[in-house]
């Protein structure tokens, strides 16, 4: 379904392409490889997140809004599946950042396994795209504090049998989340007190970045879309290069669609134009007094 040229697009279909090209981004995804991935059409694809949706999508809209109900309880999303969850969601709804933010650690107190302020400061876990410096970052915090280094992505794979991108090839997406899942809950298990590597994507999960917040001080190492690229080619790796001649601007887009979840993380520390010892230094400078695992190496 094309538009008119002279015909305005419909809001509604605008909001849903940028939702679609958000959650896109947030996954790491290009169009191509959503497409793929998807077995859809990418020129499809395209329309929709152009603001050019279809008569379907338009006519569930129009039921809505004569049933005044919204499309997630006409599909029959789980959050919709009972009048406990509808009424949970209307006390929910309008809320503030703050005020969810809130809700979320009163429910996770309630239904999570409680874990002490004392103990989930005593295992680090860095956050954050590749380049920003976790792998070698979090070798050196480990090293200063004499605790174990964990890098989830070598975690993931033993727990596999096989790389990260064979997971992905041979099991999808899905399957990966479960292992990144599973990889992180064993590292809790296993150590008290750690400096943990997580993978640039475990923000877009939402179980396993609850997971991550409620057990471990969480740092975002930030840097600039510049950094991050560079520091990437700088390690060998051309990948991100490779075939795409708006790798630049994919990886702005991601940044941006996952900078709200990265942004809650306990501290931001930004590692642009810094030098690893540089940045070392100012990180350690940064979270003395805040972590309870560098007390207690000088005890």
């Amino acid at each position: 379904m094309a538009d008119h040229p002279d015909q305005p697009k419909d809001p509604f279909l605008i909001a849903l392409g940028e939702r679609l090209k958000m959650l896109r981004s947030r996954r790491g995804l290009t169009r191509k490889g959503l497409a793929r991935m998807a077995d859809v059409s990418e020129r499809h694809l395209a329309n929709v997140e152009s603001g050019v949706g279809n008569a379907s999508i338009q006519f569930l809209r129009q039921l809505t809004l004569v049933l005044n109900c919204t499309l997630a309880e006409m599909i029959g999303d789980e959050t919709a599946s009972s009048p406990e969850w509808l009424m949970i969601r209307e006390i929910l709804r309008g809320r503030s950042e703050a005020e969810l933010a809130q809700g979320r650690a009163a429910l996770t107190d309630i239904f999570d396994t409680p874990t002490s302020e004392s103990a989930r400061r005593q295992r680090v876990a860095l956050i954050g795209l590749r380049g920003a410096g976790k792998s070698s970052l979090g070798q050196m915090l480990a090293d200063h504090w004499m605790v174990p280094f964990v890098e989830l992505n070598r975690q993931i794979e033993a727990m596999a049998g096989c790389s990260i991108a064979e997971i992905h090839a041979l099991y999808g997406p899905t399957a990966y989340r479960r292992y990144e899942y599973r990889a992180l809950e064993d590292a809790i298990q296993r150590f008290p007190s750690a400096v943990i590597a997580t993978p640039g994507g475990i923000v877009s999960d939402p179980a396993t970045f609850n997971l991550l917040l409620s057990h471990c001080y969480t740092v975002w190492l930030k840097a600039s879309p510049e950094d991050h690229m560079g520091r990437v080619l700088a390690q060998g790796d051309s990948r991100p290069m490779s075939g795409n001649r708006e790798a630049m601007e994919d990886l702005k887009r991601i940044l941006e669609s996952r900078a709200q979840f990265y942004s809650k993380a306990d501290q931001t520390f930004d590692t642009s134009d810094m030098a690893q010892e540089a940045a070392f230094v100012g990180l350690i400078d940064q979270l003395r007094g805040a972590v309870l695992v560098q007390e207690k190496s000088f005890a």
